[in-house]
């Protein structure tokens, strides 16, 4: 293997990190200690929400580690997982100072593969790693998780309702799904309605947002939290 050939391929195999939190602090220690493994680097750093969508938008990244409680922040860290699981493929470990067991369970909702509390920080390059290249197994469970969410919701719907929003989902407008299902104006409409009341929406892109998230919200940082 030629010398240019050996650095493209060690460059390859580099995981390229990308650290979400607002403590100053912390944040350059462990950079400092991750940076000490050969095969990771720190490609971005962001204090707060705005940052961090606005790095995961600018920077090629391949796994996020992401502070659950943000202060200065209108998005939480979940709120933060929520959007980074939709804009890219990345990675996303959620880091914490509390042991909840309804913030870890959002966390997995939100699509995180891990859940790690900050004291066991050394245990942060096995999680990238195996977060980076033997995630099937938790991907699998994720997507089983993410179909009972949406199974969970939908039951509330009458067969009808369900079939309506499914075509909206799918992307359907109301004119076309009034001819595909052969149903009056004022018929769908009034199914619509009963649906988003049903899935706690307010409009039907809300109602299939939702849906697709498992019921979480995008939500701010709780007050109580440190």
């Amino acid at each position: 293997m030629a010398k240019d050939d050996f650095v493209q391929a060690n460059e390859e195999s580099v995981i390229r990190l990308l650290l979400i939190e607002d403590d100053a602090d912390w944040t350059k220690a462990v950079t400092a200690y991750l940076e000490r493994e050969p095969d990771m680097r720190i490609v971005g750093a962001a204090a707060n929400d705005e940052e961090a969508l606005r790095l995961a938008d600018s920077v090629v990244f391949d796994v996020a580690l992401i502070d659950i409680q943000l202060t200065g922040s209108r998005l939480d860290g979940i709120g933060i997982a929520m959007e980074l699981h939709e804009r890219t493929a990345a990675k996303l470990i959620m880091l914490t100072s509390l042991n909840d067991e309804r913030v870890m369970t959002d966390a997995f909702k939100a699509g995180a593969l891990q859940y790690l509390e900050k004291t066991r920080f050394k245990e942060l390059p096995h999680a990238i790693r195996a977060a980076r290249y033997h995630s099937a197994p938790m991907d699998a469970l994720l997507k089983e998780l993410a179909r009972l969410q949406r199974e969970e919701q939908l039951q509330r719907l009458t067969a009808a309702e369900r079939e309506v929003f499914e075509l909206i989902e799918a992307g359907h407008t109301q004119r076309q799904i009034e001819k595909m299902l052969f149903k009056a104006e004022s018929t769908l409409k009034n199914q619509v309605n009963k649906m988003l009341k049903k899935l706690g929406a307010r409009s039907s892109k809300e109602a299939v947002a939702k849906v697709k998230r498992g019921g979480l919200q995008r939500h701010q940082r709780p007050k109580d939290q440190g």
